[in-house]
């Protein structure tokens, strides 16, 4: 099983990019047990609830979050915000927020909907698909002038420059 790694996304987009092209075909962390301990451990996340569960809010919450991305209505991302919230609290004189769900199995799913509502209400305009049309991973731009169009440019990117590089030499030649 491979694990496609982390790249320093807000664990929305990280739930989002679970399924990737890989040969030609979609790929899906979540297809193995180990993908999903892996997710949640890469975010610091519990699994209470039973895996099986977990997995399942998480597959429908990365299914939301896509619809959303998609233009999509939020109905269903909002279905899985219904499930949660945020307490304030105070602990020796500091502040922290107590996450409090319905179900314990859906609290990564709840905690990855309402990173996605955080970012959304930050910098909308800088979440973005991948500008590679065979690939279907989002990312958060966070470059200074706001350009960057691949999710990964030692991957996307470099193919866009071999493909135009060799479209130029076609066209000369």
């Amino acid at each position: 099983m491979r694990v496609r790694p982390l790249r320093g996304e807000p664990v929305a987009l990280d739930l989002v990019d679970t399924v990737w092209v890989e040969h030609g075909q979609l790929a899906d962390q979540f297809d193995d047990p180990e993908g999903v301990r892996a997710w949640l451990a890469d975010h610091a996340l519990e699994s209470e609830g039973g895996l099986e569960r977990v997995r399942d809010g998480l597959v429908e919450t990365r299914a939301a979050l896509r619809e959303v991305l998609e233009g999509r209505r939020p109905d269903r991302l909002n279905a899985v915000l219904d499930r949660g919230g945020r307490r304030p609290k105070m602990r020796g004189g500091e502040p922290y927020e107590l996450v409090v769900v319905d179900d314990p199995a859906w609290l990564p799913a709840w905690v990855a909907a309402a990173d996605f509502v955080r970012m959304m209400g930050q910098r909308p305009e800088r979440v973005r698909k991948c500008a590679n049309p065979q690939c279907v991973l989002w990312f958060l731009d966070v470059s200074k002038n706001g350009s960057r169009r691949w999710c990964s440019m030692e991957v996307c990117g470099n193919r866009a420059k071999v493909g135009r590089f060799n479209q130029r030499h076609k066209d000369a030649g």
